[in-house]
């Protein structure tokens, strides 16, 4: 079984992909059609059986268990609530707190019950729809609608039902005028003799635009969707009550699963998660088209997707799986992307698709002058590995071979940039901690029920013994964690960034179910990724939940809102065990971290930031919209206005020059593709107010002269300076 510590997250509530958008990977549609009830009852039993006995901490199997099963199985296949009645709900009741003794038996009868009644409201729901779309919207009428559909109760009756259709219909008919309209003042700008279309016409083409996808929607449902699908939304219902990283995958889902650990794909080159009933970018690829056309951002919510010059789909309450289907494509095709930004603002991006290669998710360096210094950047965007041939690259070779690179160059500081890392390979991050620090421990790890073991750097030299700083976010999780946890216990670095990490401490393994069944008739089981193990800071302290603290915080625009695995349901909790054995090397960074704050008080970007962070929290719960259109237009001009005045954070520039390394540039008189996006990510960095901060940290860290001082340990075991 492969031991994976990497970010990976789920459908429903979130799925993170590890691969471009072309590459469907957790898709729930099958290759082929079979439904076979005897089947599914061995899935069952297969699953529950393996959590129970290999799960970190399994869970009881109760009624309590049995209501968030049933919650959070209804929210998945009905998330927007316009499909079942409250009378659909009070029947469904009566297996609220008997679901456990249903797993128990293999009684499926819930699961058969719900799924056919699903099907007959969505196919009642098809003539709502297009009687509520054949004929004109009025915008002057004074009303609104929440989009806050978890708090929402579900329609009282058919007549309740088809109102909130209406308005939900309305506020997309309402969102396309509004761009079509921007579009149409555009074209007679740029040519006078453009005759604009009407109100009426461009209400029209909303109207139309909006039945035209929902009939794809339906007819992908109908034709693209069976009870297979829909089952493993039920069994991951139940699995992913165990905690966030457990996740049942089809033997499909398996199957791209592997694929997606190496090769090439085609598509726009970014990640998405789905949060609610939102699909949001959770991170772009560097490289890919998408990264390249420096509009698209990581927080940018997917409204609509079109094909080209086709007409937008609204992908309000589709699955992720049905997104990354419209948005994914062959090479050279574009995608039209209709987006929400985190300040609020709607635009539409297109991207052309093309080929996102995995070269980008290697480490790679540059240099930089800062102050008459010359410093090094590693960017590392997973810790990667090749578990099948270990002589393959991985992170820490690689990042050993750029810090020789870089000491070649006479740098006399090396920040490690893990910010967005998801994790990856466990012996990656321990061999990589031992760059930096001489043999020692490097994470504690945990087995329920068992004693610890200590990962532990078992080469006593040394790489890079100077300067060190290790830049986070939010978004660093996993391998990230251990190794700038490992960094800070040692007192070898400074960690700076985001106020805290993602705060994943867990470990999962890939269990193949086909193990457990002999002569099996049913064809391939797939396979459950359960969390095994726990891992902890060599302090003792856990990463689970908590993440791994800033010594150095930046100002960001998400410091506010609630992000990471203290977010997520089901969530494993924070503990501490005892310490490893370990001697920090130094710890005389007072004066640095103080200097580092000072400067932040005083930037006037960082202020800025610090308001629009507030700005975006304080909007965080808007989810309610005016349905006139006057109303509707005067909202959206108050906030163009706001975002006006934080259009100066986009046009910062710290004027440093950051260069290639010389194999590099050897490299580029061959191949131009990869000069382009090395000058693309040196315009990023130029542009980057938080890199310009650290490596002002780094330069004051380059100052210390760590010779000078001298430990000792106290009665409590802690190590104290003497001087």
């Amino acid at each position: 079984m492969t031991q994976i510590v990497d970010f990976m997250r789920r459908n429903y509530k979130v799925i993170l992909l590890v691969t471009a958008l072309s590459a469907v990977l957790w898709s729930f549609v099958p290759t082929t059609k079979t439904e076979d009830p005897e089947k599914d009852k061995l899935l069952l039993e297969l699953l529950t059986y393996v959590l129970e006995k290999g799960h970190y901490s399994p869970v009881e199997i109760n009624d309590n268990f049995s209501k968030r099963v049933y919650n959070k199985y209804l929210n998945g296949i009905d998330p927007t609530k316009r499909f079942f009645l409250d009378s659909d709900i009070k029947e469904f009741d009566q297996y609220k707190h008997v679901i456990d003794d249903m797993i128990k038996n293999k009684d499926l009868s819930f699961f058969y019950l719900t799924n056919t009644r699903l099907i007959k409201r969505v196919n009642e729901s098809k003539l709502i729809y297009k009687a509520v779309l054949a004929k004109p919207f009025d915008f002057s009428i004074d009303e609104s609608i929440s989009t806050d559909y978890e708090n929402q109760p579900y329609a009282k009756n058919d007549k309740d039902l088809k109102n909130r259709w209406r308005r939900q219909l309305k506020l997309s008919a309402l969102s396309t005028i509004i761009d079509k309209q921007k579009l149409e003042k555009d074209k007679k700008k740029n040519d006078s003799s453009y005759k604009e279309k009407s109100f009426a016409e461009i209400e029209k083409e909303a109207r139309e635009s909006s039945l035209k996808s929902l009939n794809d929607y339906f007819d992908f449902i109908e034709k693209e969707l069976d009870s297979n699908d829909w089952y493993s939304i039920f069994i991951n219902s139940i699995v992913e009550q165990f905690d966030p990283h457990t996740f049942y995958f089809s033997p499909e889902e398996k199957d791209k699963f592997d694929i997606s650990m190496s090769g090439k794909f085609e598509g726009i080159g970014a990640r998405l998660q789905k949060k609610n009933d939102a699909v949001e970018i959770s991170e772009l690829i560097s490289g890919g088209p998408a990264w390249r056309g420096k509009e698209l951002e990581s927080g940018d919510v997917i409204l609509k997707v079109a094909q080209g010059k086709g007409d937008p789909v609204d992908i309000a309450g589709m699955r992720l799986d049905d997104v990354v289907k419209k948005i994914k494509g062959s090479k050279g095709t574009e995608v039209r992307l209709t987006v929400k930004k985190v300040d609020g603002s709607i635009t539409v991006i297109s991207i052309i698709r093309d080929e996102v290669e995995t070269e980008e998710t290697f480490a790679k360096s540059a240099v930089v002058d800062k102050e008459g210094k010359k410093f090094g950047v590693i960017y590392l965007p997973k810790f990667y590995i090749s578990f099948d041939n270990k002589d393959k690259r991985d992170a820490y070779k690689d990042v050993a071979v750029e810090i020789e690179k870089l000491k070649k160059e006479k740098i006399e500081g090396i920040i490690i940039d893990l910010r967005g890392n998801g994790g990856g390979s466990l012996e990656t991050v321990v061999n990589m901690t031992g760059l930096f620090i001489e043999q020692g421990p490097v994470v504690q790890v945990k087995s329920s029920g068992s004693k610890k073991d200590i990962l532990s750097d078992k080469d006593p030299g040394v790489q890079w013994t100077g300067p060190l700083v290790v830049m986070v976010d939010n978004f660093s999780a996993s391998a990230s964690e251990i190794f700038a946890a490992a960094i800070q216990d040692y007192k070898r670095g400074l960690v700076v960034g985001s106020k805290h990490t993602y705060g994943k401490g867990t470990v999962q393994n890939l269990v193949d179910l086909n193990q457990f069944v002999r002569s099996n008739s049913y064809g391939d089981l797939g396979a459950l990724k359960t969390t095994t193990q726990k891992f902890y800071r060599i302090n003792g302290g856990s990463t689970q939940r908590e993440g791994v603290l800033s010594d150095i915080v930046f100002p960001d625009r998400f410091a506010y809102l609630d992000m990471g695995e203290r977010d997520e349901e089901n969530a494993l909790p924070w503990d501490k065990i005892d310490a490893a054995p370990y001697k920090p090397i130094f710890s005389g960074f007072e004066t640095v971290i103080s200097n580092s704050n000072e400067r932040i008080k005083r930037n006037d970007n960082f202020k800025l930031i610090e308001e629009n962070a507030k700005w975006i929290y304080e909007r965080k719960d808007d989810n309610s919209f005016e349905l006139s259109l006057e109303k509707f237009e005067i909202k959206m001009e108050i906030i163009d206005n706001k975002l006006r005045k934080f259009k100066s954070l986009s046009e910062y520039n710290n004027k440093l020059v950051f260069n290639s390394l010389p194999s590099e540039l050897e490299l580029f008189k061959k191949d131009s593709l990869l000069k382009e996006k090395r000058d693309r990510w040196h315009e990023d960095l130029q542009k980057d107010i938080y890199l310009d901060e650290a490596l002002n940290v780094l330069n004051d860290v380059e100052k210390i002269d760590f010779k000078s001082v001298v430990y000792t340990k106290n009665k409590k075991g802690i190590f104290e300076k003497l001087n």
